[in-house]
Formats: C-alpha cells, sequence, structure tokens
C-alpha cells in the first residue's frame, strides 16, 4: 500500500508550535464552554443540591479515562489522535467505530456552542432578540444567527495554527476569569442555604437522578474538552510532557470552577421559583436570569457578551480538533484522500475544516436546542471513550518496546476502573436514549463497509475478529440498558442497585475480552515505523546541531591566537 508514504509526507506538515500553556488553554477552553452556561441549571433541575455530587462524579470519570488516553497520546503524537488509538491495538472495525463515535460526539458540540450563544441572546431586551428561541428550540431566526457564528468558528481556524493559539489562549483567560466572577458575585448577592435541605432534601429526586444528571445535563458535556490536547498532539513541541500536564491541569481547573458555580446557583435560586421543586425550574439564560433577579445588571451584561466568548471559543476549538479527527479518520483508510490534505504553509486541513462545517450545518438543522443535543454528545462520546482503557492496556502487550513518556504504575488497575466508570454513565443516560445513540453508532458502519467489504475476506477476518468484542458491547449494553432498572428508563427486570453491579461485571468481562482480542494488525506496524523514522530524523538533526555547534567552537578557538599579540 502507499497510503503510509502519503499520509506521512501530509502530517509532516503539521507544525509543532504548541507548548504546555497553550495545549491547557485548548483543554480549558473545551472544557469551559456553553456547559457552564446551562449546566448548573440542568443538573441541579435532575438532582437538586446533589448535582454538586454529579460534577465531582463527572470529573472522576473524566480524569480516570483521561489518564489512559494521556499514555496514548505521549505514544502516538499525531494529529486527530483520539481516533487513531483503536485502529492501532484492534484494526479497522474497531477503530471506525471508536473514530466514528468520537467525531459525532465532537463534531456535534460546534452547533451546539453556537446554539448557547443564541439561546443566550434570546434573552437581551429587543423584540428580534426574543424571537430567536421559543423555550424549546432556534426558531428560523436563531438558526441563521447560529449559522453565521459556525462561519466565524470556522474562517478563525482557517489561516494558521498560530493564530488560533494566541487567539484562543486570550479568550481562555476571559473564560476562566468570568464564570469566577460569576459564582463570587452569586454568592454575596444571595445564598440561602435552607436550598440544601428543604424542597425535597438534599437528593430529592433520589441518587439515581445524580447519576443521570452526570450523564445528561451537560457534565459530561463540558468534561469531554479534556480530548482536545490529545486531537493536537501532532503539533505540541514536547508531548510526552506538556499533553498529560494538559489534559489533567484544565479538568482539574474545571471541576474547581464548575463546583463553585453551583454551589453559588443553587443558593442563589429565588424561593419562589422552588414552588414546584428543583424540576419546575425553566430558565431561558440561568446564570443571567439569576443577575437580574438581584439587581446584578453588569453581571448580566458581562454574562450575555460572555455566552458570545466562552461557546464561541469552545466552538472554534473544536471546528479546529474535529479537522484534525478527519484527517486521522482518513488515514485511517475510512475517506477520501482529499480530507486528508494540508496546507503546507498554514498548517491547516483545510477539507476536513470544509467537511466538518457541512456536517455541523446538517446538525444544527436537525437538533436546534442546546439541551438535545447536550445529550446527543454525551452518550457519543462515553461510547467512544471505552477504546482508551482497552488499547492503553492492550498496546502495553503488543508494542511493549514503544516509547512511553508517559507511563503510570497503577495503569492496570486504572483502566479497567475507567471502562466500569464509562460502562455506568452510558448505563446512567437511561433508556431510550442510550438505544438512539448506539443506533446512531450503527449508522456509520456503510462507510466503514464501503471501503472494507472489498478486500479479500482472509484479509478482513481479523479485523472482524479483533472489532467483535466492541460490535457486541453496544448491543450488550443497550439490551441492559432496556431490560435496567425503572430508574434509569428501564423495563425493571434488573432490580435497583444489583444493575449497577451487572453493568460492572459486563464492564469487566467486555475489558477483559478487548484486552485479549488486540493484535498487531498493518496499521501498528506502519505506526511503528513512523515513529522509528522520526525518532532518526531527530537523532540526525541532534547530531547535526551538535557538529555544529563544535565546529563553531573550534574556529572561536582557532582564530583567537590569530589576533593575540605576538611576542
Amino acid at each position: 500500500m502507499s497510503e503510509p508514504e502519503s499520509t506521512t509526507a501530509s502530517h509532516q506538515h503539521y507544525r509543532r508550535s504548541l507548548g504546555t500553556i497553550s495545549l491547557t488553554a485548548v483543554g480549558l477552553g473545551s472544557i469551559i464552554g456553553s456547559g457552564w452556561l446551562f449546566g448548573a441549571e440542568r443538573a441541579a433541575r435532575l438532582a437538586g443540591p446533589a448535582s454538586i455530587v454529579a460534577w465531582v462524579i463527572g470529573a472522576a470519570v473524566a480524569l480516570t479515562i483521561a489518564l489512559t488516553y494521556s499514555e496514548l497520546g505521549s505514544m502516538f503524537p499525531k494529529a486527530g489522535g483520539m481516533v487513531r488509538y483503536g485502529q492501532y491495538s484492534h484494526g479497522s472495525l474497531a477503530g471506525y467505530l471508536a473514530a466514528w463515535a468520537n467525531w459525532i460526539a465532537i463534531v456535534s458540540v460546534i452547533p451546539g456552542e453556537a446554539t448557547a450563544s443564541v439561546q443566550y441572546m434570546s434573552s437581551w431586551d429587543f423584540g428580534w432578540a426574543k424571537g430567536l428561541f421559543d423555550g424549546q428550540e432556534l426558531s428560523v431566526s436563531g438558526v441563521a444567527v447560529a449559522s453565521v457564528l459556525l462561519l466565524v468558528y470556522f474562517a478563525l481556524n482557517w489561516f494558521a495554527i498560530t493564530l488560533f493559539a494566541k487567539t484562543n489562549t486570550a479568550i481562555t483567560v476571559f473564560k476562566v476569569v468570568v464564570p469566577t466572577l460569576t459564582a463570587g458575585a452569586l454568592l454575596l448577592a444571595h445564598f440561602d442555604t435552607e436550598h440544601f435541605t428543604d424542597h425535597g432534601g438534599f437528593a430529592p429526586n433520589g441518587w439515581s437522578a445524580v447519576f443521570t444528571a452526570v450523564a445528561v445535563s451537560g457534565i459530561v458535556w463540558a468534561f469531554n474538552g479534556f480530548q482536545s490536547p490529545l486531537n493536537l498532539a501532532g503539533e505540541a513541541r514536547d508531548p510526552g510532557k506538556s499533553l498529560p500536564k494538559a489534559v489533567i491541569g484544565s479538568i482539574l481547573i474545571a471541576l474547581v470552577i464548575y463546583v463553585a458555580l453551583q454551589i453559588a446557583f443553587l443558593g442563589a435560586v429565588p424561593t419562589a421559583d422552588l414552588a414546584n421543586g428543583w424540576g419546575g425550574l425553566g430558565y431561558t439564560s440561568p446564570l443571567a436570569d439569576l443577575a437580574i433577579a438581584w439587581g446584578l445588571n453588569w453581571l448580566a451584561l458581562l454574562l450575555y457578551a460572555d455566552a458570545f466568548v466562552s461557546p464561541s471559543g469552545t466552538g472554534m476549538i473544536y471546528a479546529a480538533t474535529t479537522s484534525r479527527m478527519i484527517h486521522g479518520v482518513q488515514e485511517n483508510g475510512h475517506l477520501p484522500k482529499l480530507f486528508g490534505r494540508v496546507d503546507p504553509k498554514t498548517g491547516i486541513p483545510r477539507p476536513a475544516l470544509v467537511l466538518n462545517l457541512v456536517v455541523a450545518f446538517c446538525f444544527l438543522a436537525v437538533f436546534r436546542g442546546w439541551g438535545s443535543l447536550a445529550e446527543i454528545v454525551s452518550v457519543a462520546t462515553v461510547i467512544s471513550y471505552i477504546t482508551g482503557p482497552v488499547a492503553v492496556m492492550a498496546l502495553r502487550r503488543l508494542a511493549p518496546e514503544l516509547p512511553r513518556p508517559v507511563r503510570l504504575r497503577a495503569m492496570p488497575v486504572i483502566a479497567p476502573i475507567a471502562m466500569i466508570f464509562g460502562s455506568l454513565v452510558l448505563y446512567w443516560a437511561r433508556w431510550p436514549l442510550t438505544g438512539k445513540v448506539i443506533l446512531l453508532m450503527a449508522a456509520g458502519l456503510p462507510i466503514w463497509a464501503w471501503y472494507e467489504l472489498r478486500k479479500p475476506f482472509a484479509e478482513l477476518k481479523p479485523h472482524l475478529k479483533a472489532g467483535a468484542w466492541m460490535v457486541a458491547y453496544l448491543f450488550v449494553m443497550a439490551g441492559v440498558s432496556w431490560a435496567g432498572s425503572t430508574d434509569f428508563g428501564g423495563e425493571g427486570y434488573l432490580p435497583e442497585g444489583w444493575d449497577l453491579l451487572v453493568v460492572a461485571l459486563i464492564a469487566l468481562a467486555f475489558y477483559a475480552w478487548g484486552v485479549r482480542s488486540a493484535w498487531a494488525n498493518p496499521s501498528l506496524a506502519a505506526v511503528k515505523l513512523e515513529l522509528a523514522a522520526d525518532a532518526s530524523a531527530a537523532d540526525a538533526s541532534a547530531a547535526d546541531e551538535a557538529a555544529g555547534t563544535a565546529a563553531g567552537t573550534g574556529r572561536a578557538t582557532d582564530a583567537e591566537p590569530a589576533g593575540a599579540p605576538r611576542g
């Protein structure tokens, strides 16, 4: 096959210009998008004051899974990293399913961020603005405004990665300051401690509602941004050191901000608005509405401005990372070569940007509300997560010789726990949503079939065998979700409590199957050769630099006596 040679050449057009600070800004900028503008209210509506715990659980899930991906990202510092790892460990079927789920989860965030901005705009005190959102979804004029924002996101990514990095770092600083200021201002304006015990108590809808809040209220949506630095690994200066710092640091910083916002929101809700309990909340622009309720008009204006900046910053980042993901899918062999082209002058995969723009418009046309998009994104994200824990341990078995700048001794424990966490969150999303998104995953299989079924069966068979665990996992999880506890939308065949144990055991069984089924496939062999070539080139460059330095020192030494006084 000639493809690896061309993909390597294309890959070399990326510029390694992003350091730890820029990558952390990318991660934090992805995490702090529209989630903080709506997540506190949606989580409180489901879980009441226990929504605080939901944010902590969400961070723990994201951090555990992120640790597995940090090792993979440092091993394979390539653009669009998140869509590649399953391909390296299990071949085309599992790799494609993981890449499809990950791409669906990320590309749909882009119209979601635009939708969030327009939804906040609808609270402006202008007649035309109020017509942008009808309380459930965007109107035709609202979709038009959101479409303009999509064009802005992609225009900012069209020119150069350095422009993207500079713009994003500045936006991220603003995005961190405003949520922090919002939490502090609301805490000082009004804080009713009785809200944490009245109106049904700390967990008015039970702990199952807390778990569901993790899955569908925007919490998974929010923390999903940790993967953005990994998708830009091909442009990191020192991926072994900068990637884990960026991924873990961005999650922990965001957790502190989100918990502070949730506490402030719970205490600031006017008691009259809780007449029907926490589930009766129905704010259009939650934090801005609270700011106006307590006379913080300056804060409301700041929030309306940030409703453009925060989601737009995240939309801009995801426009960048999804284009790298498309490039990765093309290199995996499941898209035309056009989408693997990288502009040699700017280092931007422009055809991939155009494809994602078209898909973003399609999502915007179908899902016009932030809540509906958040649910789809969250479940698809969790499905994509399960590849990391399996791939990281499978590759330790298949390729122990590959350098691992990030290698945790506790990974044999962390990986199965991450698999359990991901499976539980998928179950918590509730039936029938889980079934709908799993069906959406199956909708991508015809693309895989177009490229793969033309191959001889003897060549295809090991890919099918190695990927069978993931196909079976999706069907089994759909069945468990349907048969599960009524607390999670199921038919009640599995009683409450036991259902969680069953999901955990299923996760461990498929984890073991997945790790054992990995094989030394052609994609892994190709990336080994590429990494070896990169290492040789780096060694040669270092040797040339050392030789040049030595030569320069020698010339200076020889010249010194020539200019010295002679006796």
